[in-house]
């Protein structure tokens, strides 16, 4: 009597279960760092765009910034369309588009969306657009109680 049984044993199967959830604890993590980085991204690729409506804005209107908390420049999408999305992930900031006015020379709350430095008197910083966030940034970076977040510099 021939025995000739086609398939794989209990141990063969065991065997490649077990790699493939050792390969998958290694790969999961680094694709939630790469969903986080992209998200930062994103977040420093906003931060120019209005960066650079503002700059466009100042110099239709003969070297003055906006004094408000930037509807201006988004009225009829004359500079910008809107003020996009601030992410940042790792923190327990949710997404938004809040404009928060610092004046007075103030620094950067940890608070949720961005920050626009609109008070002519302290000329350092009127006019600066940055990341409402105290908090590291991907790479590690501490913002602290500085004037301007870690996440608006780059």
């Amino acid at each position: 009597m021939n025995n000739n049984k086609k398939g794989f044993t209990l141990i063969e199967l065991m065997i490649v279960v077990a790699i493939i959830g050792i390969l998958a604890a290694i790969a999961i993590p680094k694709f939630a760092d790469l969903i986080n980085k992209s998200k930062e991204g994103a977040t420093k690729g906003a931060l120019s765009s209005v960066r650079s409506a503002i700059q466009v804005y100042y110099g239709d209107n003969e070297g003055w910034f906006p004094a408000d908390t930037l509807t201006c420049i988004t009225l009829n999408a004359k500079y910008i369309g809107e003020i996009p999305l601030a992410k940042k992930p790792g923190t327990a900031h949710a997404d938004t588009r809040t404009v928060t006015a610092v004046s007075n020379g103030g620094a950067v709350t940890d608070a949720t969306g961005w920050a626009y430095f609109n008070d002519p008197t302290h000329a350092a910083s009127w006019g600066n657009f940055v990341v409402a966030c105290t908090h590291e940034d991907i790479k590690g970076r501490d913002g602290g109680t500085t004037v301007f977040s870690p996440w608006s510099t780059f």
